[in-house]
């Protein structure tokens, strides 16, 4: 199963980005195979609307479930129409998270995390 990490860096040592829409970089990882891909955010640079168009990204990846610090309405909306689980609260490593994930340690978020200009350095 695809699941994928907000990322602040390319590899399984960087951290889990807090930001979905403006994450660095998006952590593809396999749980089956424990093969992963890094993929720069496309979306980070955006004016707006980066919360729907990284869910969309998602839905294209086929991705089942979002690790990450906070999301906000528009994009938990986006997962949510898609048919991706959200996990919010997340910290650490990549690596320390895909491990709490696979133990199930990791619950699904009910709703979302922050508001929509969360990313944008607002509060």
């Amino acid at each position: 199963m695809k699941i994928c990490i907000t990322s602040q860096g390319d590899n399984l040592d960087s951290q889990v980005d807090p930001r979905f829409g403006r994450c660095q970089y998006f952590i593809i990882a396999d749980t089956e195979t424990s093969e992963f891909e890094a993929v720069q955010n496309p979306n980070l640079a955006g004016m707006g609307g980066v919360g729907i168009q990284s869910a969309q990204f998602m839905a294209e990846k086929q991705v089942k479930t979002v690790l990450t610090g906070n999301v906000g309405p528009n994009a938990f909306q986006g997962l949510q129409a898609a048919g991706v689980e959200v996990i919010t609260g997340v910290s650490g490593s990549i690596k320390e998270t895909i491990e709490k994930y696979n133990k199930g340690e990791l619950k699904s978020t009910q709703g979302p995390s922050v508001n929509s200009k969360f990313g944008m350095g607002q509060k």
